[in-house]
């Protein structure tokens, strides 16, 4: 009887830690959907894409609420935050860092730490340059860097870790997709084809072909526009920022060390760290090391 005592008590525990609040901040044209878990100090986690909504960063959230009340939202157009149209007028990075205003207001939080990954990671260094008095640290995990340069790969970098019959399959189905066929189906076959560049431990292949099937190009094609647009830079924003950051990616990443390099310069008071066996997703390919890193800087904060 104390045993199972012992179990419920710990299973109701568990359930606290990872328990799942959920609401809509109004936009005025539309609302943002937001999930939080845990207790603690705020860590606003900001997926990548763009494009893409956050189901994919839910199993990270949980296991970073453990200390910190996490929160996980869907970018304008995305999931659950539905628009209703889609346009160069309404999809910009000025309009999703008003987003997180938003979302921060709402929420009655002060100052909160800022996980952006990829995109997320130059969306948040944005927000940086905008609001850093509402930031207590930033952690950017595989960023696509605080400028542009992320552009001069041309997606060479992606090309460059499949193999012919996964660029062949690449070719093909996104050439389907382009000409009508948003099947499921054609979505998956295509994420299959590119999900290999993304993680280097082939038994995530599924995980990352799925995040892909998600991905809206009209979105994406759109802030990709916008921020070429506005010649994204925040390197001249940045050099005044001396909150703490954490720069983590993998040694074998899509994206360039040199871009780690180039943040870990213009950010005073950041860290590197480079993970190895480790491409674009560190809690899949390496999450000792991802974890203990991210939570390892957490608590020093």
């Amino acid at each position: 009887m104390k045993k199972l005592m012992t179990a419920a008590f710990l299973l109701i525990v568990q359930l606290c830690a990872f328990a799942q609040q959920e609401g809509y901040v109004d936009n005025g044209d539309f609302k943002t959907f937001y999930r939080t878990y845990g207790k603690g100090d705020p860590l606003l986690i900001i997926n990548g894409g763009p494009g893409m909504n956050s189901d994919g960063f839910v199993e990270i959230a949980r296991k970073l609420s453990a200390n910190n009340r996490t929160i996980i939202y869907d970018q304008r157009g995305t999931g659950r935050s539905v628009m209703k149209e889609l346009n160069s007028s309404n999809m910009t990075v000025d309009l999703m860092v008003d987003d997180l205003e938003r979302l921060r207001k709402s929420l009655r939080i002060d100052k909160w730490t800022i996980l952006g990954h990829s995109f997320g990671g130059m969306l948040a260094s944005y927000y940086a340059t905008k609001f850093p008095e509402h930031i207590s640290a930033l952690i950017l995990s595989s960023s696509g860097g605080i400028d542009l340069d992320l552009l001069a790969g041309g997606g060479g970098f992606i090309a460059e870790k499949l193999s012919r019959q996964e660029q062949d399959s690449l070719a093909y189905w996104s050439a389907k997709i382009e000409e009508g066929d948003t099947s499921y189906h054609a979505r998956l076959r295509r994420g299959l084809a590119l999900a290999p560049a993304y993680v280097y431990d082939k038994k995530n292949i599924p995980v990352i072909a799925e995040r892909l099937t998600q991905s809206n190009s009209r979105i994406t094609g759109l802030v990709w526009q916008n921020l070429q647009n506005i010649k994204f830079n925040c390197e001249k924003g940045l050099l005044s920022f001396n909150k703490p950051v954490l720069i983590i990616q993998g040694k074998q990443d899509i994206v360039s060390e040199k871009l780690a390099e180039k943040a870990h310069k213009v950010l005073k008071n950041s860290k590197v760290v480079l993970m190895d066996k480790c491409v674009h997703y560190g809690w899949l390919d390496n999450p000792e090391v991802y974890f203990s890193s991210v939570n390892k800087f957490l608590s020093s904060i």
